[in-house]
């Protein structure tokens, strides 16, 4: 279904794209053709070169494809608000109103164009660039006073691959430690791409220091990449990892428990689906929980189960402003940021990184979540002011 969307697009795209341009018959075929392969390009890739998550080709062309898709997507959008506007003058027209536009349709459809093209590369270099550290004060109303300051690093979608290499990888293992964090919880999409195939992009992973631990739960992209041997292989990095289980931390005179569950993605591999008993089974119930669930939609039925705090990522933001709505309304609402779910937290993670397949963002940057506990009465508080989705 994936290719038949995307193919789609490339056929809208050439449709109402070229017809308009003064080139000769054979150069708009040719460009159409040139569009659909770029719509297609991950069913090429697939076939050829590995699987639709981990392409294995170059970085620099999992970059230049990754500009063209997210240039065509963008292009899309742009030139169905023309299509909107053609039909709103249409209208006017019919009332007796009919404005003189400035520009040609060819003028128009090649500026659109131009205007894709270079948000596309700006998004594909907020992309794949080291993420900045943003800084969440979260206060939970059973937090005790001991425990006000905590700091926890939440790591979310790093999605080691060709695109983010080793380099990358190490990068934010330094600046998540350079934040000294007494906890540090990577909340799925770690990797994209087999065990031998990452190892050295994943190595860096091994140095990530906390001075209560480190622990994970796997997010969809794990699934498909060979849930066992990557859990395996995480284990061997020093990473704790939490499916559908917990921890009990004990911190000044205080439990804390770490949970995590695993990911909707299991039912594809008859494995084990996202059990918030069996990851809180045997954990002292009077003890603030932080419950680490790749996606956010369980977010109600966690809180209802006495969770304090949820961690989730997936979302990636939305990762193009505006566009980032489809995402909220696919995940329940929850896209990006901290949000009330009853008596519990919920804060959304933007990601570290994000699949090759669509390496670009805009206006909905990647974050290292430095989040800090409060133990404070009046509910939860993002930065010092009121919740609000995002």
């Amino acid at each position: 279904m994936f290719h038949v969307i995307t193919g789609a697009i490339g056929l809208y795209v050439a449709g109402r794209l070229f017809p308009a341009l003064p080139w000769p018959a054979w150069g708009k075929w040719l460009a159409a053709l040139l569009v659909l392969l770029v719509a297609l390009h991950h069913l090429i890739t697939r076939t050829f070169f590995g699987s639709m998550a981990s392409p294995e080709i170059p970085a620099a062309a999992l970059a230049f494809l990754g500009w063209l898709f997210g240039a065509l997507l963008l292009l899309a959008v742009f030139l169905a608000l023309k299509d909107v506007g053609a039909v709103l003058f249409f209208l006017l027209g019919k009332a007796g109103w009919r404005p003189d536009l400035p520009f040609t349709a060819a003028a128009w459809n090649g500026a659109l164009a131009a205007t894709a093209l270079v948000l596309a590369g700006i998004g594909v270099w907020q992309a794949v660039r080291v993420p900045d550290v943003r800084t969440v004060e979260i206060t939970l109303d059973r937090l005790p006073p001991e425990l006000d300051g905590l700091r926890l690093v939440q790591l979310s979608d790093l999605h080691a691959s060709r695109l983010l290499q080793a380099p990358w990888m190490r990068a934010v293992v330094d600046r998540t430690n350079a934040l000294h964090p007494d906890l540090i919880l990577l909340t799925g999409d770690q990797v994209d791409g087999s065990t031998a195939a990452r190892a050295a992009d994943v190595a860096p992973l091994r140095d990530l220091k906390a001075r209560l631990g480190v622990f994970a739960i796997p997010g969809n992209h794990e699934y498909y990449s060979n849930y066992a041997a990557w859990m395996a292989a995480f284990g061997k990095l020093g990473l704790r990892m939490l499916p559908n289980a917990h921890a009990v931390i004990e911190e000044k005179g205080h439990a804390l428990v770490v949970a995590g569950t695993t990911d909707h993605s299991a039912a594809r591999f008859g494995l084990p689906q996202p059990d918030v008993a069996a990851a809180l089974a045997g954990a002292p119930r009077d003890a603030v929980t932080v419950l680490m669930a790749h996606q956010p939609r369980d977010a109600g039925r966690n809180a209802g189960a006495g969770i304090d705090l949820q961690l989730s990522g997936h979302t990636h933001g939305g990762q193009i402003v505006g566009l980032h709505l489809v995402t909220r309304a696919a995940n329940e609402g929850f896209v990006s940021g901290l949000y009330r779910v009853g008596a519990m937290a919920l804060y959304v993670s933007n990601g570290a990184g994000l699949w090759n397949g669509l390496p670009i963002r805009i206006g909905r940057p990647s974050e290292i979540a430095l989040i800090v506990l409060r133990a404070a009465a009046g509910g939860i508080r993002p930065d010092g002011a009121a919740p609000a989705p995002a």
